[in-house]
């Protein structure tokens, strides 16, 4: 344990996302080395971070505006939205460069041991929006819907979860994201749960 300041810095570190105790003190002391000029900086910009950034009134995207810029986009297809669990998520779909569709951001994912359950995610701001409701009211019919959670236990269940929500509205097609092999990969090195997955989903060439 260090004295004042300097463990309370440790501690508070220690609470973000990925960051263990070592990598806390690491940082920690980092930043007591660095120059003022440099700790200046980092403050500025989380401030900003804390003052500037809001989510998107329709898919709940971080922004700076009041609709993220793929909301804002008259270019993208507002008949098909995915659905990711964290903002990051959206980048890594618009990495591919296949996706001109628009998006939805739930949150999170379904996780009843950590308490997270349907009220905690924007589900009912997804629901809102298939119903023709809120902010989104004016656009143009929804199409389909593109499940893209996690491939995980908490990302299975919450796509299962809306699924069972979503096949009650007419004429909606909800597909989920494909789950197989990655590419350079060995068969022999594929998981069972992975090389049944790319069996059942496999297609003609």
């Amino acid at each position: 344990m260090f004295e004042g300041p300097v463990q309370d810095l440790i501690d508070e570190l220690g609470r973000l996302p990925g960051v263990g105790p070592k990598s806390a003190q690491r940082i920690a002391f980092h930043l007591l080395a660095a120059d003022p000029v440099d700790v200046s900086r980092l403050q500025e910009v989380l401030q900003k971070v804390k003052d500037g950034v809001k989510f998107c009134e329709v898919c709940s995207n971080v922004s700076e505006q009041d609709r993220c810029r793929y909301c804002a986009d008259a270019r993208r297809d507002p008949t098909i939205v995915c659905v990711v669990e964290e903002p990051k998520d959206v980048q890594a779909v618009e990495r591919t460069r296949e996706f001109k569709g628009r998006y939805h951001v739930l949150g999170g994912a379904l996780d009843p041991l950590a308490g997270v359950g349907p009220d905690s995610l924007r589900i009912r701001e997804l629901l809102a929006r298939l119903g023709g409701t809120g902010p989104a009211a004016d656009e143009t019919e929804i199409a389909e819907v593109i499940i893209a959670t996690d491939p995980n236990t908490e990302g299975e269940a919450t796509a299962t979860y809306l699924v069972r929500l979503l096949r009650d509205f007419p004429g909606l097609s909800v597909t989920r994201l494909a789950s197989g092999l990655p590419m350079g990969g060995d068969l022999e090195f594929a998981d069972e749960l992975t090389l049944g997955r790319a069996l059942s989903g496999r297609r003609a060439l």
